[in-house]
């Protein structure tokens, strides 16, 4: 389609719509926090008057926003990535196909997330004859990919039109192993979405872990100090809701199969997320270090649950100040955080979960797509 005239929408769009490929090297049909930016900037894009399609491995049933066009890349396969279990799509076929459909569909620009990650987008890095290229890098810590990156890909490193990372942390990670300068658009959350979820029911006074379960994400960590909460008694009615899965999932169930008031998940929809960081009267973020930026805790702060996190890079960031932050790998710095987070007297409680929804406010996917916007017009008219 290209760019071509278009109305305002709510007073936005007074330039030539644009057509962007947004690609996401993880599966949609798992959930995780770099297929829930690309997902929701491609919303805020589409509400912009843009066009939009979304690039992405699948393992099942999956439909994009209303207005945004999905391209299948093939099934993921999970690789091992930043103490993570990345589900990328390593299917020559699948990424051929994808180059195809970016080269017909006459898109202004790609935005390729995360862009040194296997299979999909370093395809798409590497390809010839594609439209301007914006990259964002996501991933925060010392990087076995990255250097390698750094040595090897130099040539598609240069062939990025712009350069963009999620946080402070992201950006001097990138920059670490591959130089050159990055332009930071924080992560973004949709805040209406979860300011409207219906809570789930809760018997008693919840806590809310999501995450993967493996260690760097600091599970154990929490159940411990979860373990000494309950059986010092400072909150007698509380309980701990505990959504994903992961390696450490067996291990950690069957460690802590006696835990009076732990409830196991599972991994739940984007639905049933929301609703439960609505009811959450405390989110928990205890990991232990490897992450860029805390979207989570926005996520938390807009739904109206308060927030206990590690003080980390990527979390104090996100927090800004609106979190109670601990000393990560300390179960008994957690539980008394909990513990006070829980026992907060009712006008002081109120008055933390106005001021953090404020703070979510700012960090809405609007101003993410905004900035994006902005970018993507800067590479266009550089490529002219």
């Amino acid at each position: 389609m290209g760019s071509a005239p278009g109305a305002p929408v709510d007073g936005r769009l007074s330039e030539p719509r644009l057509s962007v490929a947004l690609v996401c090297p993880y599966s949609l049909s798992r959930p995780g926090g770099v297929q829930g930016q690309v997902v929701g900037l491609a919303r805020a894009l589409v509400d912009r008057g843009h066009r939009v399609a979304v690039f992405a491995p699948t393992d099942g049933p999956y439909e994009c926003p209303p207005g945004v066009e999905l391209v299948a890349c093939g099934h993921s396969v999970a690789v091992a990535a930043n103490g993570s279990a990345a589900p990328v799509s390593l299917s020559p076929v699948a990424a051929a196909r994808a180059l195809r459909r970016l080269r017909r569909g006459a898109f202004d620009v790609v935005h390729v997330h995360e862009p040194f990650a296997p299979g999909l987008t370093t395809a798409l890095l590497l390809a010839r004859k594609r439209p301007p290229m914006v990259a964002t890098f996501h991933r925060s810590g010392p990087s076995a990919l990255y250097r390698v990156a750094g040595r090897l890909a130099a040539p598609a490193t240069r062939r990025m039109e712009a350069r963009c990372a999620v946080s402070a942390a992201a950006a001097a990670t990138a920059s670490d192993a591959l130089g050159g300068s990055y332009r930071i658009v924080p992560n973004a959350v949709d805040v209406t979405g979860y300011e409207a979820a219906t809570p789930w029911p809760s018997s008693g006074r919840a806590i809310l872990f999501l995450g993967r379960h493996e260690e760097r994400k600091g599970l154990g960590v929490l159940l411990e100090a979860f373990a000494a909460l309950s059986a010092g008694g400072r909150v007698p009615d509380a309980e701990l809701w505990v959504a994903g899965d992961g390696p450490q999932t067996s291990a950690l169930r069957t460690r802590y199969a006696d835990l009076s008031g732990c409830r196991w998940l599972g991994v739940v929809t984007e639905e049933e997320k929301r609703r439960r960081l609505a009811a959450a009267d405390v989110l928990c973020a205890p990991s232990l270090g490897g992450e860029s930026f805390g979207v989570v805790l926005l996520e938390g702060m807009a739904a109206g649950a308060l927030v206990v996190a590690s003080d980390i890079d990527g979390y104090r960031q996100a927090a800004g100040g609106m979190a109670e932050l601990v000393a990560p790998g300390d179960p008994g710095a957690l539980a008394g955080a909990l513990a006070a987070a829980l026992t907060l007297p009712p006008d002081e409680h109120q008055d933390r979960i106005a001021r953090a929804r404020a703070h979510a406010a700012m960090s809405g996917m609007d101003a993410a797509a905004g900035a994006y916007e902005q970018v993507y017009r800067q590479v266009v008219a550089g490529r002219a």
